[in-house]
C-alpha cells in the first residue's frame, strides 16, 4: 500500500512539474503571434495622396531629396498582419498548446519567429503640390499589388 502511495505521489509531482513547465514555457507562440507587426494601409500610396498622409501611415522616410523641384522619398517598413489575423493565430497556438500539453511550442514558436511580416521598400515621387505622383517598389512588391500606383 505504501508503495502505491509513493507511485501516486511521484505521478502527482510529475504532473505538477509538467503543468509548471507548460505555464512557464507555454504561450511563447501565443505571445509572439500577438506581438507581430501591424498591417500598414498601403492605399496611401495611390496617386494624389498628400505626402503628410503617407508619412502618417508609413513613418518617416529613410531618404528624402528634391529632384527638379519635386520631392522624392524612400520608405522602408514591415508589412505586418491585421488584428484579426494576429488574434486567430494566437487562438490557434493556445488551443494547440492545450491539446498537445505544451509540445506545440516546439513547432509554434519557431513558426511565429519566421512569420514576422514582409519587408517593403518603396520610392515615392511627388508632384509640385507634394501629392503622390508615382510609386516604385524597391523590395516587397507583393504588398503593393492591390493599389494603383500611377495616375
Amino acid at each position: 500500500m505504501q508503495n502505491m502511495q509513493q507511485k501516486i505521489g511521484s505521478f502527482a509531482s510529475a504532473v505538477v512539474i509538467l503543468v509548471g513547465c507548460i505555464g512557464i514555457l507555454g504561450g511563447c507562440s501565443v505571445v509572439k503571434a500577438t506581438k507581430q507587426p501591424g498591417k500598414k494601409d498601403v492605399s496611401v500610396l495611390k496617386a494624389g495622396t498628400p505626402r503628410g498622409h503617407v508619412i502618417a501611415e508609413l513613418g518617416s522616410p529613410v531618404h528624402s531629396e528634391k529632384i527638379d523641384g519635386c520631392r522624392m522619398d524612400i520608405f522602408a517598413f514591415t508589412q505586418g498582419y491585421s488584428t484579426g489575423a494576429k488574434s486567430a493565430r494566437a487562438l490557434f497556438h493556445g488551443a494547440a498548446d492545450v491539446a498537445t500539453l505544451g509540445l506545440w511550442e516546439v513547432v509554434g514558436t519557431p513558426a511565429e519567429s519566421m512569420a514576422s511580416g514582409r519587408e517593403v521598400s518603396v520610392q515615392v515621387q511627388y508632384d509640385q503640390n507634394d501629392c503622390v505622383q508615382t510609386v516604385k517598389a524597391l523590395k516587397g512588391a507583393q504588398a503593393l499589388k492591390k493599389i494603383k500606383t500611377e495616375p
